[in-house]
């Protein structure tokens, strides 16, 4: 099972069929894309000896050639380690020696940063859109090479509290039922039409490139391939019933700028990676129409677990709609969930516990890490370490997240990797990391930090150890943090302060 079989397929049925867009040309037809992945995967083979199995990492922004790398690791076998390209070089060297990677594709903007911190496992680092990724695309092409349903092809690192990364394995399965789930449930995909990757494409914009191949649309990347309001509003007006993925960080700012963007021309805008506020959900309703569909999943089981399609999200005259657009949605069809207690019995309508889920989205462990792999998934359900209640209806509403981890602009951002950097300062005695509300970003990190240290020798702490968008926006110094009786820092007592502060 294959996952290059679908562009293989569609390649050969309709070769002129656009695929690819950059800005607001087309720069591959199925045709086109098909024989360059197919030789692009015979060089990774032939030309550098890689076999099925080997672990093929991606640091890029976006770009065209992001897609033909992505699909060309798959054509050939291998498996894909999407990077964030916003990671630091620490910390893509620790991403890049825990999953064997013998190849890296890098993007010009993180080249030097990658070159710098590439550990002595790595073989070979290619610059995409370079000489020598074109000299890939001249090689002899191979056939799709034979994986089974449960091969890796997909090694997603997400943070832990340990504060080291863990890769979970998304196999060909994992990846074909998310992209079923999506094309079915959430935004139906008709071909020619099209999806803007304006979020980056190593996390949620990239799931669901698959789902657009499988059904013959146009896979888009902006010419800045990032997110820009002037810049999408050009975009949506130019392609025919475009989708995007987006933060509630990226929607706001969208609502906020107030482009010249016609609603018409806009597909869906499916949001996730972070509750909306329900005032936000309906100025972007006022806004843009029945547009907007909801998703909640995980790196865990990616983006497939609830759902809150266009038609509920829209719905003014239910009921209950403020109730549920605050929602995370109901089960996907492939995806059992519930609430369970602190000894994994289910819980009923109404109480709150830890979120549950499984079917065939959900990975099939942490790469290299038994125990991890054997908590999570225990009794072969995954435990999210998110607390919510569902309904009688179904609908699902997040509480907290039992983890801690702090969102910001739909990023996770994990408190304790942050404190251990801070810790590292002879002047900090004790840290803790909280995230703080915020209007624009869901959530800003705050460090709550016992000793004298100076804010500029922290930022550049940090900046040193980790990437720009986990450092502290704001420092509060203390004289001591507050406790429980075991020594343990109460946390929940420092939002509160933080509460009360306003």
């Amino acid at each position: 099972m294959n996952l290059a079989i679908w562009l293989e397929r569609l390649a050969g049925a309709h070769p002129d069929l656009p695929a690819l867009g950059h800005g607001l040309s087309v720069v591959r037809t199925y045709g086109e894309l098909g024989r360059r992945v197919a030789r692009i995967a015979g060089a990774l083979r032939d030309g550098l000896g890689l076999r099925p199995g080997d672990r093929v990492a991606i640091f890029a922004r976006n770009s065209p050639a992001y897609l033909e790398a992505l699909y060309a690791i798959w054509h050939a076998g291998l498996a894909a380690v999407p990077v964030n390209a916003k990671l630091h070089g620490a910390e893509l060297a620790y991403v890049l020696e825990h999953s064997g990677a013998r190849l890296c594709f890098v993007s010009a903007d993180v080249e030097g940063a990658a070159a710098a911190h590439a550990p002595a496992s790595l073989e070979h680092l290619i610059l995409l859109d370079g000489d020598a990724f074109e000299r890939l695309a001249g090689a002899d092409p191979v056939p799709p090479a034979t994986r089974a349903p449960d091969d890796l092809a997909w090694l997603f690192y997400t943070s832990g509290t340990t504060g080291r990364p863990k890769g979970a394995m998304l196999s060909p399965r994992n990846l074909a039922a998310a992209s079923v789930a999506y094309a079915l449930e959430v935004d139906p995909i008709a071909p020619g039409d099209t999806v803007l990757h304006a979020a980056p494409m190593s996390h949620g914009s990239g799931l669901y490139i698959m789902a657009h191949v499988l059904r013959g649309a146009v896979n888009v990347v902006p010419e800045s391939g990032a997110f820009d309001p002037d810049e999408i509003a050009k975009t949506f007006g130019h392609w025919r019933r475009m989708s995007m993925f987006a933060a509630p960080t990226m929607v706001k700012r969208l609502v906020g700028a107030a482009p010249d963007v016609d609603a018409e021309a806009i597909r869906t805008i499916i949001y996730g990676g972070a509750p909306m506020y329900v005032e936000d959900a309906i100025a972007a309703l006022d806004r843009f129409g029945p547009r907007f569909a909801q998703i909640y999943g995980q790196g865990e089981s990616p983006m497939t677990i609830t759902t809150l399609p266009k038609a509920e999200i829209a719905d003014r005259g239910h009921p209950q709609w403020r109730e549920r657009l605050g929602s995370a949605g109901r089960a996907y069809a492939g995806i059992e969930t519930h609430a369970v207690d602190a000894d994994d019995r289910p819980l009923p309508p109404g109480e709150t516990g830890e979120v549950v889920a499984r079917g065939d989205a959900v990975m099939l462990g942490y790469w290299r890490d038994d125990e991890a792999t054997a908590r999570t998934l225990r009794g072969g359900w995954l435990h999210t370490g998110d607390l919510g209640a569902f309904d009688a209806a179904g609908y699902l509403t997040l509480k907290d997240r039992s983890k801690d981890v702090i969102i910001s602009g739909g990023t996770n951002i994990y408190p304790r990797e942050v404190e251990e950097v801070l810790l590292t300062h002879p002047a900090v005695r004790e840290v803790s990391v909280i995230g703080r509300p915020d209007a624009d970003w869901g959530e800003v990190v705050v460090a709550y930090v016992v000793g004298a240290a100076p804010v500029p020798e922290l930022d550049a702490l940090c900046l040193s150890r980790i990437a720009r968008f986990k450092r502290p926006k704001d420092y509060v110094f203390v004289e001591s943090l507050p406790k429980n009786n075991y020594g343990k820092v109460l946390k929940t007592a420092l939002r509160a302060r933080e509460q009360a502060s306003g």
